[in-house]
């Protein structure tokens, strides 16, 4: 039987300790499968670290000449386990020994960074999936990396370790430095990571406000410079990087535009499926019309993509449809469509729910073939777009990834 400070309550008062209750125990949740990412001496996530051949591969040298350096001294002595293998070598040493061999691949100077937008206006596509993988895999692979969590859900921004609205305040984020420029500065919003070369500037829920602000600016002021203001931020800092990443709204709003207008390339996350698909076809034409009445309403530049990549994500090649619009999809969008594909895996969801992504996992979770051909589809994905990259950049001319 209900009692009566229950039978007293109004609903508003039923619906807001219900709701409460519920944040309460999610939160608790989410502060479990984060700790449980938390390396228990430090309480900080950990980036991955590699083996001798696999550290050779990654910075363009044999293992014999990186022992060569050790011996000679370029490169520091290696230490031991207590087993006598050697101890892995983290992404900074990685770094470090491009630096002794000169096998960093920084642009030249004088190329323009590419600022890669990750979008869709459909959730679930595997938008963030996409953008976190390709922002690891340029770290991984030497580049200087800075993320952007342009999605007030901050998805990506679990992924590096925060509790978005817990550990973080709307100063943390773009909504503070826009409310706030002279004080805040975007740089002082820019955090580092546990994967060495990769940046972050991190969002929470307070930047869904911006969606209503900038339309509100727009109306009071008629003016449409306030979509630069992710474009300016960006250009205050971006002399440090090789790539930008943005991970933008699931939603063709007033920040995705935004982002749209920052970036100089486009990946799009497409699943073959016919609703995603037809999704994407939506997406496609109303960021095309939207970006057409700012140049003929606003008289404003439309912004100039190096490359835009179709990608197939959430393949699951086992079903007829999807085999049949992926096919579609190829002789469609000819060569905008990547050749490789990221394909449905368990590995990527019990990577997810470790708060990781699988170029983090030390071990397999499902089974090391599982894992072996998550990682290659991922690989190659990637792949592609830092081709996509590299031929944009003059210095880079004609070089092979």
């Amino acid at each position: 039987m209900a009692t009566d400070a229950a039978l007293d309550a109004q609903p508003d008062e039923l619906l807001e300790d219900g709701l409460g209750n519920l944040h309460r125990k999610a939160l608790t949740i989410l502060k479990r499968i984060r700790d449980g990412a938390l390396d228990p001496e430090t309480g900080q996530k950990v980036g991955p670290s590699y083996s001798i051949s696999k550290a050779a591969s990654l910075v363009g040298r044999t293992a014999s000449a990186i022992r060569e350096a050790e011996r000679d001294g370029r490169l520091p002595q290696r230490d031991r386990t207590a087993s006598g293998h050697r101890v892995q070598y983290s992404l900074e040493e990685l770094d470090h020994m491009r630096a002794v061999f000169g096998t960093r691949p920084w642009r030249a100077p004088t190329d323009t960074p590419a600022v890669i937008s990750v979008s869709n206006f459909k959730g679930g596509v595997g938008k963030s999936t996409v953008a976190l993988h390709l922002a690891q895999h340029f770290a991984i692979h030497g580049y200087r990396v800075l993320f952007i969590d342009c999605d007030s859900q901050a998805s990506s921004t679990m992924m590096f370790g925060y509790r978005p609205d817990v550990d973080l305040t709307e100063d943390d984020t773009l909504y503070g430095h826009f409310h706030n420029p002279e004080l805040l500065g975007v740089r002082s919003i820019i955090r580092k990571t546990h994967f060495f070369g990769l940046d972050l500037i991190p969002a929470n829920l307070k930047l869904y406000n911006l969606e209503y602000e900038i339309a509100g600016y727009l109306a009071q002021n008629q003016n449409f410079d306030i979509i630069d203001m992710i474009a300016e931020a960006i250009d205050t800092v971006v002399d440090d990087y090789d790539i930008v990443i943005m991970d933008p709204p699931p939603a063709l709003g007033m920040v995705s535009m935004a982002v749209l207008q920052a970036a100089n390339a486009m990946v799009i996350p497409v699943p073959p499926s016919v609703i995603d698909f037809a999704s994407t076809v939506s997406f496609i034409d109303m960021a095309r019309t939207t970006m057409k009445q700012l140049e003929q309403l606003a008289k404003r530049v439309k912004p100039a993509y190096n490359f835009i990549r179709l990608v197939g994500s959430r393949v699951d090649e086992s079903k007829s449809m999807h085999r049949e619009i992926l096919s579609m999809m190829r002789q469609v969008f000819g060569g905008s469509m990547a050749t490789s594909v990221l394909k449905t895996s368990a590995e990527i969801d019990n990577a997810s729910s470790r708060m990781k992504t699988v170029f983090e996992l030390d071990r397999p979770v499902t089974s090391h073939e599982v894992h072996n051909r998550c990682m290659k589809h991922l690989s190659d994905v990637c792949r592609e777009i830092e081709a996509d990259v590299i031929r944009s950049w003059a210095s880079r001319a004609g070089e092979a990834v």
